[in-house]
């Protein structure tokens, strides 16, 4: 179907855009106030063992910093927890 034809598809689009507007917005601000207050990135802690996998997936999912739980990779989900190498570890091919 044609765009024009469905509003419903051209009404979620220009909603989910505006979402993303704002969403994008909040995140500017949020960014401009921890440089001002000192703050410096929050750096991704990626496990050394992850490095360089590509099964590596690394976000985090939930609704606050609070409460999210990051998915490290689909074999291992809080990453490998040995001190030996991965043995799913994989590479770029």
């Amino acid at each position: 179907m044609d765009a024009a034809r469905n509003p419903f598809k051209t009404a979620n689009y220009l909603l989910h855009k505006a979402s993303h507007a704002q969403w994008h917005r909040q995140q500017s601000k949020e960014h401009i106030l921890r440089s001002q207050l000192g703050f410096k990135d929050h750096t991704l802690g990626r496990p050394k063992a992850c490095e360089g996998c590509i099964h590596y997936h690394g976000i985090a999912y939930g609704y606050s910093r609070a409460n999210r739980t990051p998915l490290v990779c689909g074999f291992h989900p809080y990453g490998w927890q040995a001190e030996t190498h991965c043995p799913d570890w994989s590479g770029a091919i």
